[in-house]
């Protein structure tokens, strides 16, 4: 797997990737999701290709205080290689140059198997409630 920035032509193969891990949800739009990271640490967003072709994905973003991943991915057929470790690896090593001290991340309680991933990668479950209010719709 090569890792590099995303580009604006990857959209459509980023967007296929998502909905075949699982991640999109009708609430969140992809596209608009990609359009905002694209005006906030662009550079942060990664994709990993084999042969030219999109079949990973992360979004990184540091706010200062704590860093963040969003939209891990990799593509169903290239699971179980070290893929997903690989680009954590890169989030931590761009995150922790940049002085970030720890990364949050949030999981939805029914994903089992990418539970057990971040555990095995060293993450463990902070004693917190997540809670979020949408100030704007995407529909």
């Amino acid at each position: 797997m090569q890792v590099r920035p995303f580009l604006d032509s990857d959209e459509a193969a980023v967007i296929a990737l998502w909905e075949a891990a699982g991640l999109t949800r009708s609430w969140n739009d992809p596209r608009k999701d990609i359009e905002r990271k694209r005006s906030v640490q662009r550079e942060w967003f990664l994709v990993g290709t084999e042969d030219d072709a999109v079949m990973a994905s992360i979004m990184i973003g540091y706010d200062g205080h704590r860093g963040w991943i969003n939209y891990l991915a990799v593509a169903p057929e290239h699971r179980k290689k070290g893929h997903a470790r690989a680009l954590m690896r890169e989030a931590e090593r761009l995150l922790e140059a940049a002085g970030c001290p720890k990364i949050n991340l949030q999981i939805r309680t029914s994903n089992a198997s990418v539970i057990a991933f971040y555990k095995a990668i060293g993450y463990a479950q902070d004693e917190v409630v997540s809670f979020g209010r949408r100030l704007i719709a995407d529909e």
